[in-house]
């Protein structure tokens, strides 16, 4: 049961700005340190003793049907002991997401062989349904009525459905007319009040923040600190379906870039454990007009990051040019001696098609993945026999206008639609298109189409 293993350390809230490192008690509403302003860690005092056989543990819980069991974040609820109830969970079975093989990939990145771990096969399509549950488990803790994010669509989605099943409500603030359909229909249908904010994403992260200071809302944007204790699982899962073995990389997209400051806490935790021998390395990819963390690297790391006043990207998941989480960032980029890249929307639309051709479908920001790798490997940063893991941040189905744009050769950078298009500039090229054919509703007809089409290859 639960009850048996939680809480076996006790947790705290810490500065990640030296030399500040102020602590605060976990049970405060904090989202920033009161000192310095820097970003918060959740912090554990381990009791090693009960961590000797962890895996064992985890591993066995696979069997369970017990929901925290079958969670993919509260399986490792060891490594997550801030909770003080088990009443504090609201789970939906998030995590448990594939690792697949993705051989066409791989051939087209430069590489022998590549794996994708698909956080958009979570209950509301991306990898935000691993933070929320860990969030919404600190709101209750803390006794919230009502939660709030900012949210270019991701976020707000999973942040309506958990709401919506722990019975709070559901506040989500979204950039005018930039949001995806298939993300907007998520957080109405769930029933979360959806205010769209005249501006973009940080504008509606400025107005968020002001108001998590000012009102009852609890905050569970990544600037949370609990929100990237569920998403740090991520690391764990994907250890266990490789039987915790470490890959050589490990590859996400950078928006916010909360998901790599996790994934760096996740596994630098594990290391400084004794879990893992090991680091891998990470690399972050972000997309050329909204690459602010790859401007600052490439401007030598020098002072404080410049944030991008009109970020312009169509992978509209990672089109955010003042990213919150950018420091903690860098840390994990640093604990794993890893690479922040930037590529273009030409090289994110192939990419996208590309892991198509492999079966698997996703969001364009899950694409900048594969386009980056292929940079990397071209670049030699990234050797062709690597054991790479690509994370793939959410489903096809949250962006579908982009898909079919691309396949039909209707994918431009500046495109305006009401019935039908009425602007339309920076055409992309449709490199490995899927074009829908019409034809008559003649059997002889589609017969020969039929037969011309066994006497090829696929694709």
């Amino acid at each position: 049961m639960l009850s048996e293993t939680f809480p076996r350390a006790t947790a705290y809230l810490q500065c990640i700005e030296a030399p500040c490192q102020a602590t605060y008690d976990a049970g405060e509403p904090l989202y920033t340190c009161e000192r310095c302003g820097g970003l918060l860690d959740v912090r554990y005092e381990w009791r090693r003793t009960y961590l000797s056989d962890v895996f064992e543990t985890f591993d066995a819980r696979r069997a369970s049907f017990h929901p925290h069991d079958i969670s993919g974040v509260w399986r490792f609820r060891e490594l997550l002991p801030f909770v003080t109830s088990p009443s504090q969970i609201v789970t939906m079975g998030e995590g448990n997401t594939p690792l697949w093989d993705a051989p066409r990939s791989a051939s087209y990145a430069g590489l022998k062989r590549l794996a994708v771990k698909h956080q958009g096969l979570n209950p509301t399509g991306s990898f935000k349904d691993n933070g929320m549950t860990t969030g919404i488990a600190q709101a209750r803790r803390l006794g919230a009525r009502a939660v709030a994010c900012a949210s270019t669509g991701n976020t707000s989605a999973s942040l309506a459905a958990y709401a919506a099943r722990a019975g709070m409500h559901g506040i989500v603030f979204v950039p005018g007319g930039c949001i995806a359909y298939g993300k907007l229909a998520q957080s109405l249908d769930y029933g979360a009040v959806t205010l769209e904010i005249e501006g973009n994403f940080d504008d509606a992260m400025r107005v968020v923040r002001e108001l998590a200071r000012t009102t009852p809302l609890y905050l569970l944007n990544s600037v949370n600190p609990f929100r990237l204790e569920g998403q740090k699982t991520i690391a764990f899962e994907l250890l266990q379906q490789r039987r915790w073995r470490v890959p050589d990389w490990v590859v996400v997209p950078g928006g916010n870039l909360g998901n790599v400051s996790a994934l760096g806490k996740g596994f630098k935790e594990l290391h400084d454990l004794g879990l893992i021998a090991r680091l891998p390395r990470l690399a972050v990819i972000q997309a050329e007009g909204a690459a602010p963390l790859a401007q600052w690297y490439a401007a030598g790391r020098v002072g404080n990051l410049t944030p991008i006043a009109q970020p312009k990207t169509l992978a509209t998941a990672i089109q955010i040019g003042n990213p919150v989480s950018w420091t903690k960032a860098v840390r994990a980029l640093e604990w794993t001696n890893g690479v922040c890249a930037v590529v273009s929307e030409q090289e994110i639309a192939d990419a996208k098609a590309m892991l198509g051709r492999d079966g698997i479908g996703c969001e364009p920001a899950s694409a900048a993945t594969v386009a980056g790798l292929r940079r990397l490997v071209n670049e030699r940063v990234v050797h062709p026999d690597a054991d790479v893991v690509a994370i793939l941040t959410g489903n096809a189905l949250k962006d579908p206008d982009f898909t079919v744009q691309y396949h039909t050769g209707r994918l431009y950078t500046d495109a305006k639609w009401e019935t039908h298009m009425t602007c339309a500039e920076g055409k992309l090229a449709s490199t490995f298109a899927n074009m829908p054919r019409r034809v008559p509703a003649d059997a002889g007809v589609l017969r020969q189409v039929i037969l011309d089409l066994l006497e090829t290859a696929p694709f």
